[in-house]
């Protein structure tokens, strides 16, 4: 059993840099495609990441070095969902979505400040312009690449062909070019469909608020509205045996947690609450206890 908590702290103790290391992605059931958010250190210029590196924002008004890409390969026929944030009326043109060959860990910074031309004409990378009226805040739209190698963009149920020529003889991380008027873009997650089952990336996302309610370049703040049907593969997560601590899989689980699981030893409960603030098994939210409070559930 591999969990997101797990794969990270490990990769802490092991100091591990390899690319394929600094990209292992959490796991929860066979249903669960993986953590899928934007890659940390290949960032464009005037981006930044926040909440998870789920939301990036550009920090300048400008219409270019948008350039984000996903932490990890996604695969043939994964719809990846994102919404439009905010935007602005200072420039023409908006949202670039596409695909790479190329590891986001294997690019040399600073990033180019385009994907279209600068990446596209290069081997390795596709990327087709998303219509304005496509793009306005608060619009969400999904986009994969299928099987014949073909990009689509699928906006209120509707979807079109872009561009084909994919390569899919090696794996392919999404590319998003945060480009003209659009200013900051959520990462909602995806999904993949078969003829029996939809799975879907893991953790689900918190929606944040609406995009009218902040100011400009201001925090935006987390808020919780869970729904359960978006990440049910977090409800099969396998449970070790003889009552063991699910992150460090040694210590006897003695910490009761609000949502009911006792899961974690006394060692893992304290870094888990500050660092992460969910349950490992169910993401419910959790806090650190205390003293009074931890000579009730430390039983």
């Amino acid at each position: 059993m591999t969990s997101f908590y797990i794969s990270k702290m490990a990769r802490e103790n092991k100091n591990k840099n390899s690319v394929l290391q600094s990209e292992v992605s959490h796991r929860c059931s066979l249903l669960c495609l993986g953590r899928l958010n934007f890659h940390r250190q290949a960032v464009g210029e005037k981006v930044r990441l926040s909440h998870g590196g789920r939301l990036a924002e550009k920090t300048d008004n400008t219409f270019k070095n948008g350039l984000v890409f996903s932490n990890r390969p996604v695969r043939v026929q994964e719809r990846i969902r994102l919404r439009v944030q905010r935007d602005s009326i200072n420039w023409q043109g908006a949202l670039r979505v596409g695909f790479t060959t190329v590891p986001p860990s294997a690019r040399s910074l600073p990033l180019p400040c385009l994907a279209i031309p600068n990446l596209t004409d290069k081997p390795g990378h596709w990327a087709v312009p998303v219509n304005e009226s496509y793009c306005q805040a608060g619009s969400e739209l999904e986009f994969w690449v299928s099987h014949g190698g073909s990009i689509y963009v699928a906006v209120n149920n509707r979807q079109h062909k872009w561009l084909t020529g994919v390569d899919l003889s090696q794996p392919l991380w999404a590319m998003i070019d945060i480009y003209g008027k659009t200013r900051s873009i959520l990462l909602l997650g995806s999904k993949k469909t078969k003829l029996l089952c939809t799975r879907r990336s893991c953790p689900a996302p918190e929606p944040l608020i609406s995009p009218d309610s902040y100011s400009h370049f201001g925090s935006v703040p987390d808020v919780s509205d869970f729904r359960p049907d978006d990440c049910m593969s977090c409800l099969d997560m396998e449970i070790p045996a003889d009552n063991v601590c699910v992150v460090c899989m040694v210590k006897e689980a003695r910490i009761t947690l609000p949502c009911g699981h006792r899961c974690l030893c006394k060692h893992c409960d304290s870094r888990v609450c500050q660092e992460f603030g969910t349950c490992p098994l169910c993401r419910h939210k959790i806090r650190a206890p205390s003293v009074k409070e931890r000579r009730f559930i430390d039983v």
